[in-house]
C-alpha cells in the first residue's frame, strides 16, 4: 500500500486514539504529527560489499492495517544510485551479510512462517531458504572461504520434573501443566520466559542439516555480547560465554572462547574477573580484538577495546586513556588497526586506532533515527576504505550516509523520509551547558523548540528524563520528543550525573547512589531554560521511561513545580525489583552494595516509596504488562500509594508490551499521545477554563 493510500485510512486511528494538539495557531499540516506516525520509516544494519562499491541496508516501517513492524532489504550504490528494494512485503527481512566474494548474501527472514536463514543470488534476483529452524537463528555469519555459515540459536532445555500425574483417561481434556521453574534468569524482557540456552551452530553455505558445535547449560554466546567471530582459515570459531559454576550469579563474568569446527574441541582464550566479549578474528588470523574491561563491581566501568594473539597471549589494552565505552569493533584490511565506535558528550562517532593505540575520530553523526540516545546506530567498513552508517540530526531522522578513509565527511545517499518530510519543519535544537545547584558541575543538555517559534512568547516546557540510568542522550531524531514540540511544547534533555559519555568518574557520582544528586542536576537544567525567558513557568512538566520514570518520580518527590508528570515504565521499591526483575543479580552486584535484606537502608531511601508522602503533583504512570525489565508491579505500588494519599493519578497498561512499548505501532503511538493529553489536560490555562 502506497503512503498516500495508507494516510487517509491512518485518520480513523487517531480519531480512536483521541489525540489532541496545541497549535499556537500555527498550520499543523507543516509538523511532523501523529498523522504522520504510520508513514515514518527509519533505516538500520548498512552493509558495505567487499568492493566497496554497493550497499545493502533494512528499511523498516509500520503497517496500519495489520498494527506492525515490518523491515525489507534495499540495495544501493555507493554514489547514492540505483537505489531499490531486494525484498518486498509485509515481512521482517533483516541481518544482510555480503558473502566473501560479494555474489551473495544471506539473511534472516520470516516470510515462511518463522524466522529462518535465506541466501540471495545478486547475479540472478533469487533467494532461497537454508534452514527449518524451531527458533530464530542470530548474528548470521559467513566463513572467510564462503563454504559455511555460522549461527545461533535457543536450543531447547527440558524443563525440571518433580511431580508426576496418574495418566489421564481417554477424551479427558486436563488443565495446562504449571511451568517449573529453576534458573535464577528464568525469563528476559522482550524475549519472554527462556526455554533453553543459545549454542552455536553451522551450515553449509549451499544449504544443508545445521550442526550444533557447543553444549552444555550456558548460553555461548552470553546475551550480552551476541557475537561471533571466524578464524581466519575458517577452522574455528571464537566467542564469549560465562561457563562458570556460578554463572548466574556473576553476569558479567565471561571469557573469550574458541571451539574447532572439525571435533567441538573447546578452550578458553581468556582468564579474569570480569567481562571479555565481542570477540573479532583479525584478516591474517594472528590476532584477536574484544571488549571488557577489570571487574570492580562499580555501576558504570569503562569498556575498553584490547587485543591479544590467537592463542590468548599477550593481551593488551588499545584504549586505556580514552576513558569512553568502546562498541562495534572491525579489524582493518591490512590488519594493522581497527575501527570502532564510542560516544562522547552525547555525540556517537566512528574512530580508528593503530596497534600502538593511537587513535583518532572518523566522523560523527551515526544514530538511531528513532531516538536520542547515543550508540544506537551502526556502521560497515570496505577494505578499500569506503564507509556506511545510520545518519541521524534532530532535523534529519534516518537516512544512509557513506564517507571514505580520505574524506569521511558525511555524504548522505537515501532520502527514506523525504516524501512526508520535505515540506515539513522540524523542531530546532539549541546545545545548552549549565551549571548543577549540587556543586558546579557543567551539565549538557538540548532545547528542542516548535516550529516557528518566537522567542517572545511564553512556552510550556516538558523535561524529559533518559533511562539506563547508565546511557547518554544526544543530538539526534527523536519521534516521541518531536510530537512534544510539535504539540506546542519547548522539550529539554539532558545529560545529568550517571550518564555516559562524560567519562567513568562522572558516570560513577551515582554509585550506590541512584536516584540521588541527579535531582539538582535536572533541576537546574529548568531553572536554565525558564531564564532565557520564553518559558511559561506556570506550565512545567516533566516526563522518563525506565530510569527516567524512577527521576521523574524523583523529581516530584522532591519538588511541586510542576503542574503534571508522566513517568513511564519506572522502578519504584528497588527491594521488590531485583526480586521479580530479568536482571536481579546484576542489580544487586552493580547497583547495590549486596542483598536487600542485608542493605536494608540503602534499598530503602533510594526507593521512590522513600519520597511519595511529599508528590502533589497529578501523575500518570504507563507501563507494558510484560515488561520484565521494570515489571508491572512496580507502576502498580506507586498508583496505589498516590491514591491512598489522595493524589491525582492514573495507571494506564499496555497489553502484550515489555519494555519500552514499541511491539506494536499504535501501542507506541497510543504511549505518546497519552502524554501528550495529559499534559495538555493540565495547563494552568486549561484548568483555568
Amino acid at each position: 500500500m502506497s503512503k498516500k493510500a495508507k494516510i487517509f485510512l491512518v485518520l480513523g486511528v487517531f480519531i480512536f486514539l483521541g489525540s489532541s494538539f496545541s497549535s499556537f495557531g500555527q498550520d499543523l499540516s507543516k509538523r511532523f504529527t501523529a498523522n504522520d506516525y504510520f508513514n515514518f520509516e527509519y533505516v538500520s544494519d548498512p552493509q558495505i560489499s567487499p568492493d566497496g562499491k554497493k550497499i545493502i541496508y533494512v528499511r523498516n516501517f509500520a503497517d496500519v492495517m495489520t498494527d506492525k513492524f515490518y523491515s525489507n532489504l534495499w540495495i544501493i550504490g555507493f554514489d547514492g544510485a540505483g537505489n531499490r528494494p531486494l525484498t518486498s512485503g509485509l515481512f521482517h527481512d533483516a541481518s544482510p551479510r555480503w558473502s566473501p566474494d560479494g555474489s551473495q548474501i544471506i539473511y534472516i527472514s520470516d516470510r515462511d512462517g518463522k524466522p529462518q536463514i535465506y541466501k540471495h543470488w545478486l547475479d540472478l534476483g533469487q533467494s532461497a531458504m537454508l534452514t527449518n529452524l524451531v527458533f530464530p537463528p542470530m548474528d548470521i555469519t559467513w566463513s572467510p572461504d564462503g563454504k559455511q555459515v555460522a549461527y545461533f540459536t535457543i536450543v531447547l532445555s527440558m524443563p525440571r520434573t518433580i511431580a508426576v500425574l496418574p495418566p489421564a483417561p481417554p477424551g479427558a481434556q486436563m488443565a495446562t501443566p504449571p511451568k517449573v521453574i529453576d534458573r535464577l534468569m528464568y525469563r528476559f524482557d522482550g524475549v519472554g520466559y527462556i526455554p533453553g540456552y543459545l549454542h552455536i551452530f553451522v551450515i553449509p553455505a549451499e544449504g544443508g542439516t545445521p550442526r550444533q558445535l557447543t553444549s552444555g547449560n550456558f548460553n555461548h554466546p552470553d546475551f550480552l555480547s551476541r557475537q561471533i567471530s571466524w578464524s581466519a582459515d575458517s577452522k574455528s570459531i571464537v566467542f564469549s560465554a560465562n561457563r562458570k559454576e556460578n554463572f548466574e550469579l556473576e553476569p558479567l563474568d565471561t571469557e573469550i572462547f574458541e571451539i574447532a569446527v572439525a571435533d567441538a574441541s573447546l578452550k578458553a582464550l581468556t582468564n579474569r574477573k570480569g567481562p571479555d566479549n565481542s570477540p573479532v578474528v583479525s584478516p591474517d588470523g594472528k590476532s584477536i580484538a574484544y571488549l571488557g574491561f577489570d571487574d570492580r563491581y562499580q555501576g558504570h566501568q569503562t569498556t575498553q577495546l584490547y587485543i591479544m594473539n590467537s592463542d590468548g597471549s599477550g593481551a593488551r589494552a588499545l584504549t586505556k586513556d580514552l576513558d569512553r565505552d568502546i562498541s562495534n569493533v572491525h579489524w582493518a584490511s591490512d590488519g594493522r588497526g581497527l575501527y570502532f565506535t564510542y560516544d562522547n558528550q552525547g555525540t556517537s562517532y566512528i574512530a580508528t586506532t593503530n596497534l600502538n593505540g593511537q587513535s583518532k575520530q572518523i566522523t560523527s553523526g551515526i544514530g538511531d533515527g528513532r531516538v536520542a540516545y547515543g550508540g544506537g546506530g551502526s556502521y560497515s567498513i570496505a577494505p578499500n576504505g569506503n564507509f556506511v552508517f545510520t545518519y541521524s540530526k534532530p532535523d534529519h531522522p534516518s537516512d544512509i550516509a557513506v564517507g571514505t578513509l580520505l574524506n569521511p565527511k558525511a555524504r548522505i545517499i537515501s532520502g527514506v523520509n523525504d516524501d512526508i518530510l520535505g515540506y515539513k519543519k522540524l523542531a530546532p535544537v539549541e546545545e545548552i551547558w549549565y551549571p548543577s545547584s549540587k556543586d558546579g558541575r557543567k551539565i549538557q543538555g538540548w532545547i528542542l523548540k516548535p516550529p516557528d517559534f518566537d522567542p517572545a512568547k511564553k512556552y510550556p516546557l516538558v523535561l524529559e528524563i533518559h533511562g539506563g540510568p547508565f546511557a547518554s542522550y544526544g543530538d539526534y531524531f527523536d519521534i516521541e520528543k518531536e510530537l512534544l514540540v510539535s504539540s506546542g511544547y519547548v522539550v529539554l534533555y539532558t545529560n545529568p550525573r550517571g550518564s555516559t559519555s562524560y567519562g567513568e568518574e562522572f558516570a560513577n557520582l551515582i554509585h550506590h547512589n541512584y536516584p540521588g544528586d541527579d535531582f539538582y542536576d535536572l533541576n537546574s537544567g529548568v531553572d536554565a531554560v525558564i531564564q532565557k525567558g520564553y518559558i511559561d513557568e506556570d506550565n512545567l512538566f516533566v516526563t522518563g521511561g525506565s530510569g527516567g520514570g524512577v527521576l521523574t518520580c524523583w523529581m516530584i518527590g522532591r519538588s511541586t513545580r510542576f503542574r503534571a508528570a508522566a513517568s513511564l515504565y519506572p522502578v519504584i521499591n528497588w527491594y521488590s525489583w531485583v526480586l521479580t526483575a530479568d536482571m536481579s543479580s546484576f542489580g544487586v552486584k552493580y547497583w547495590f552494595p549486596g542483598l536487600p535484606w542485608d542493605n536494608i537502608e540503602n534499598y530503602e531511601k533510594r526507593s521512590l516509596l522513600s519520597v511519595v508522602k511529599n508528590v502533589k503533583t497529578p501523575t500518570m504512570i504507563i507501563t507494558g504488562e510484560q515488561d520484565f525489565r521494570c515489571p508491572m508491579s512496580e507502576s502498580e505500588q506507586y498508583y496505589m500509594a498516590l491514591k491512598l494519599l489522595g493524589i491525582e493519578a492514573v495507571l494506564v497498561r499496555f497489553p502484550d508490551e515489555s519494555h519500552g512499548i514499541m511491539a506494536r505501532p499504535s501501542h507506541h503511538l497510543s504511549k505518546m499521545m497519552h502524554i501528550i493529553a495529559w499534559f495538555d489536560q493540565h495547563k494552568k490555562t486549561n484548568l483555568a477554563k
